[in-house]
């Protein structure tokens, strides 16, 4: 049974949410009497039937940024990381208003920062392949996870931190975009590097005529090849060992 007390501290907390959010006035006010009159009607306790009033928030929608935001007002920014810095950069990035929208073709995090309402983010990364897709998303989506964008065997999650941490996950001076837009780990600068030696030669040598255009061209072919199934190799034995591990 809800008392009076329990429901007007769910609902302070909830128009806290929502607020911080940007969400205009008139429509939490709309949204928390409605809410008021089914609690009245049901006589249940309003966490219980709506959970923690953060995450119900953001089920409803409210602490996303507003669609209704013009493109021009928003910030846009493409980059990408390797398997093995990928979520370390999420994460930082996340912290700093960026949301992905999405993956484009080359496997890139293509992401937007509301400049009226901007959030902080929160995102993980799973394996969702054959069976595990189902159970990954059935387990995630209940807790305000929503799918962002998969790569190979990965599917990216992405929350706003508002969902666990209230007002707290609001950004109130979001820094610069950066200026970069590719983060490398150790193991991809390494791969980078050893990608660089080896068309140099080949070009040095095409230069002063030991190997002609055809085979200069060959060597490029062959060294991407060979780099593309290493990375394709890696991300799939990282995804099988991440894949025997229960999702928390």
């Amino acid at each position: 049974m809800s008392t009076t007390k329990d429901a007007e501290r769910y609902f302070t907390e909830l128009t806290e949410a929502l607020r911080t959010a940007g969400v205009p006035e008139e429509q939490i006010t709309a949204t928390v009497e409605d809410l008021r009159g089914h609690l009245t009607e049901t006589g249940a306790h309003p966490e219980e039937e709506f959970g923690p009033a953060a995450a119900f928030a953001a089920g409803l929608g409210g602490l996303a940024p507003r669609p209704a935001e013009p493109d021009e007002q928003a910030e846009n920014w493409t980059w990408t990381a390797d398997i093995f810095n990928d979520v370390r950069m999420l994460t930082v990035h996340g912290d700093e208003g960026w949301e992905v929208e999405s993956l484009d073709s080359l496997g890139r995090f293509v992401c937007r920062r509301s400049t009226t309402a901007a959030l902080r983010w929160e995102y993980r990364r799973e394996v969702v392949t054959g069976r595990r897709r189902t159970k990954v998303l059935a387990e995630l989506e209940p807790e305000g996870w929503e799918l962002c964008g998969e790569w190979m065997v990965y599917g990216y999650f992405k929350r706003p931190r508002a969902a666990t941490a209230g007002p707290a996950g609001a950004l109130e001076a979001p820094p610069a975009t950066p200026l970069k837009q590719l983060f490398l780990s150790r193991r991809g600068k390494l791969a980078l590097a050893v990608w660089l030696v080896v068309v140099g030669s080949a070009a040095a040598a095409c230069f002063i005529g030991v190997l002609g255009t055809g085979g200069l061209a060959i060597t490029i072919a062959l060294v991407s090849m060979f780099s593309s199934l290493v990375t394709s190799h890696l991300e799939t034995t990282k995804g099988r060992e991440e894949q025997r591990r229960p999702t928390p």
